[in-house]
């Protein structure tokens, strides 16, 4: 398992890990970081069309280990067994957070990601229903905007982000706004007791 404090200053230095196949660690800090704007959020107008009437349940960390584990169910995978046990240790010290949409009692998409600060680190989402992963992306950009975070770090940006106004910056541009956002008083989450990390 990342040592816990490492992995967290890490992510305030702009650098995050992947699982490689043969279980090795590898590090990031791309060139151009994506990031999802919080206050100027775009909906798809079909689907702001569809989000009053979506038939899902939302919840906020019930499920952070089955999130991840829904995230990593696919053909080829960053997930690893380190990464998973990692996560979910950021997640008891309460540094993990996830949002899921559920249907008729079952899990059927999510994000998770790690929040300090006033920045969200988002690592990835799932949907085994059509919409249900955009639903969760959604209810989590509300509750970001809610409780003052100013960063939603998607890593890199993808046509589906892009659908929401996700965009690339400079990195030195995004260490800035990183370095700002992570001194802010924002929580994620008022039923977790949230460990302390020195930002320097």
């Amino acid at each position: 398992m990342l040592d816990p404090v490492q992995l967290l200053s890490a992510y305030c230095e702009g650098a995050f890990p992947m699982g490689d196949e043969d279980g090795r660690i590898s590090w990031f800090r791309p060139p151009y970081r994506g990031i999802l704007p919080i206050e100027d959020f775009h909906l798809p107008r079909r689907f702001e069309r569809y989000l009053p009437s979506h038939p899902f349940e939302i919840r906020w960390n019930t499920a952070f280990g089955d999130v991840m584990r829904g995230c990593a169910d696919r053909e080829s995978t960053w997930i690893t067994d380190t990464i998973l046990d990692s996560y979910q240790e950021l997640h008891r010290l309460g540094f993990g957070h996830c949002v899921e949409t559920w249907r008729q009692g079952k899990l059927v998409g999510g994000v998770y990601g790690i929040a300090i600060g006033g920045a969200f680190f988002g690592e990835s989402m799932f949907s085994r229903e059509t919409q249900a992963s955009k639903v969760a992306l959604t209810h989590l950009q509300w509750r970001l905007k809610e409780r003052g975070f100013i960063v939603h770090d998607t890593q890199w940006t993808t046509p589906h982000l892009a659908m929401f106004g996700g965009h690339e910056i400079p990195c030195a541009e995004y260490l800035d706004l990183l370095h700002r956002a992570i001194r802010l008083p924002a929580t994620f989450d008022d039923r977790f007791q949230r460990a302390q990390i020195v930002v320097r």
